[in-house]
């Protein structure tokens, strides 16, 4: 007995690693295999057509995203960065006063990221991470998931996101997990403990919460996002679609 609690502890510490960014204990996303993927948002040639005007003139702005772009792409935190994040967070209800600003940041959110730092929790220092961990957001699906580098993902999860544009915040739901970018049925104990195949009305009817995290601010480099317990990450862009490796689209 003491042996199988002991599997399911390094189970359970494993699927963590993919979501200690977003301070949660699940992790994320489901692509429908029937349908063709949709492109990611910088896997495009062209940016968002009408950027808020103002994020235009707010300098101090450009300045803290200026900053949190030098570390998203280094991996490495400064003595402002967390400043920076804060300043966007606070104001983020002036950045962002309408739902065509809020829509503007949802979509500069899509595509594929790499987690590079997080406070792992309610404080003010960010730590670099030492894996390979990754996120990704479509039309459609958030996935999310670990391994050792973009070409080779060993555990990932997808499941469909449930946006809501006025409060900037995206539900997660998980429908499938995939080891080596195939499409595995885990053991009850874990699924349920993920909350595998869980929808909002589950969570309603439970009186649980579903798995959030809160935008913050998103560039053609750098995503913020706060977790559910009050944790910030910060991920950088990756310049492929990492869906074929992580699911085998």
């Amino acid at each position: 007995m003491s042996a199988l609690v002991h599997c399911r502890r390094r189970i359970y510490l494993f699927l963590s690693l993919a979501a200690s960014s977003l301070s949660i204990s699940y992790a994320f996303v489901g692509i429908q295999q029937q349908t063709p993927p949709t492109k990611l948002f910088q896997q495009q040639t062209t940016q968002s057509a009408s950027p808020s005007s103002i994020l235009e003139e707010d300098t101090r702005y450009a300045e803290c995203f200026k900053i949190i772009d030098k570390c998203s792409v280094s991996g490495q935190p400064s003595e402002d960065l967390y400043d920076s994040v804060r300043y966007i967070d606070k104001k983020a209800f002036k950045l962002y006063p309408t739902d065509e600003a809020k829509s503007e940041l949802w979509n500069r959110a899509h595509g594929s990221w790499k987690l590079q730092l997080a406070t792992g929790g309610p404080s003010n220092t960010f730590k670099n991470v030492p894996i390979f961990a990754f996120a990704m957001i479509d039309e459609h699906n958030f996935g999310n998931g670990v391994g050792l580098n973009e070409e080779t993902i060993i555990l990932s999860l997808l499941g469909p996101h449930y946006f809501k544009t006025k409060r900037r915040q995206m539900g997660i739901g998980i429908e499938n997990m995939y080891i080596f970018s195939n499409k595995v049925k885990p053991p009850e104990f874990i699924g349920s403990g993920m909350g595998l195949g869980k929808t909002p009305e589950d969570y309603t009817a439970d009186k649980s919460r579903m798995p959030t995290f809160t935008m913050i601010g998103a560039s053609d480099k750098s995503l913020i996002a706060r977790g559910g317990t009050g944790g910030i990450a910060i991920w950088t862009r990756l310049e492929k679609d990492i869906r074929p490796a992580a699911y085998g689209m």
